[in-house]
């Protein structure tokens, strides 16, 4: 039973027996799992909803299409297809979330790549870099920004109106270092690349209801309709016209259980630690004078450390719900800082093993010292946006 789950799986059903058992010993009090999970509620519907969405869009050839089209469009020129590209990715990770950017849109890139003769490598790292940095300016966009939204007290708009000269420095940033590191020339090597020939759609019908019901989801989202009713409405429409043409790939494996595990878990097993030594730990950490670079640099070298979720969590937790600054830049550093280790984030986790079933070598040295360059410049950028331009 257990050779069926990898080392990440065991992980994630560990942390949740671990927040079982504090619950059950009384470490963690029952009035405060309650509320834990009031607050985790909405965001595991949304979460279920916008992953059903993403996966059966992917299964539609939404994405496909885009890609192929984007590719076309580029005419074997490398510079428009690196602006195509990082719009497409910054686009799906804003409105459908990161994990939609590096699990469900890397593969599509990474197989259109040797139809087009793409070098892999820049496609892979537009989209995992872009999945994290791109992930600032809807609460949507990353699920750091929504366990953050009850304490920073903004609605979708409000939140927006905030992050959105953070959210455009932090693309900038990595658009300079994947165009220094990935795209350019004398990196990727090829002059031009082969537009693809486009492929028909397999069924105009799915492709027709998942592509409405990811508008429908973003027009939404722009009427402030809560994330959670808006993903499932969404999830309804696609949901809804596979079951009356592809009622087959409509299966439980569409259910992120690892991910509903690890969230569940993470939320017993933080507020337990923080009211046992945690909580002095991280305010020692983040200091008591309010500097927000000092706090988003934590947020980042922790989510490199043991991964950007837990990371918010622990933080979160000892700053105070008047200081909106520290609390954003909290997310600029989970958000953005999470590019060095192969662990940061899930995503992240996830792409790696979607680069090893397409053959793609990632060269960790390279991965950890631009991902480092990164994180660095990318996060005194953003947070000065954060504190000069928002």
């Amino acid at each position: 039973m257990l050779r069926r789950f990898g080392v990440l799986d065991l992980i994630r059903v560990g942390l949740l027996v671990l927040g079982l058992v504090f619950l059950a010993t009384g470490l963690l009090p029952w009035d405060d799992a309650v509320t834990s999970f009031e607050e985790i509620g909405p965001l595991l519907i949304f979460l279920i909803a916008i992953i059903v969405v993403a996966e059966l869009t992917k299964e539609a050839q939404v994405f496909d299409a885009i890609a192929a089209r984007m590719a076309v469009f580029g005419r074997g020129n490398y510079t428009a297809l690196f602006f195509l590209c990082t719009a497409f990715a910054s686009f799906v990770t804003i409105f459908l979330n990161l994990d939609t950017t590096a699990v469900l849109l890397t593969p599509v890139m990474l197989a259109l790549a040797p139809k087009a003769r793409i070098a892999a490598l820049p496609l892979a790292m537009t989209t995992i870099w872009l999945a994290n940095t791109a992930s600032l300016l809807l609460p949507v966009s990353n699920l750091t920004n929504l366990l953050g939204m009850n304490k920073i007290d903004l609605d979708a708009q409000e939140f927006a109106a905030r992050m959105w000269a953070p959210q455009l420095v932090s693309i900038a940033m990595t658009m300079i270092f994947l165009w220094a590191f990935y795209w350019r020339r004398g990196e990727r090597r090829d002059l031009r690349y082969t537009p693809p020939v486009l492929e028909p759609i397999a069924d105009r019908a799915l492709f027709t209801a998942a592509s409405a019901g990811c508008v429908l989801f973003i027009v939404l989202l722009l009427l402030e309709v809560h994330v959670a009713i808006a993903a499932s409405a969404a999830a309804v429409i696609v949901a809804g016209a596979f079951l009356l043409r592809a009622r087959e790939r409509l299966t439980w494996s569409l259910v992120p259980w690892q991910l509903i595990i690890f969230v569940t878990g993470l939320f017993l097993v933080v507020p337990t630690l923080s009211r046992h030594g945690l909580s002095d730990l991280m305010t020692w950490m983040i200091g008591t004078d309010g500097d927000p670079y000092r706090t988003a640099a934590v947020g980042a070298g922790l989510s490199n450390a043991i991964n950007n979720l837990p990371a918010y969590q622990a933080v979160e937790t000892v700053i105070p719900a008047t200081d909106q600054n520290r609390l954003l830049a909290l997310l600029v550093g989970t958000n953005v800082g999470p590019v060095i280790t192969p662990w940061a984030s899930l995503a992240t986790l996830l792409w790696f093993e979607s680069c090893r079933r397409h053959d793609v070598k990632v060269p960790m040295r390279k991965f950890l010292l631009t991902g480092a360059g990164l994180a660095v410049a990318g996060l005194v950028a953003t947070v000065w946006a954060l504190v000069e331009l928002a």
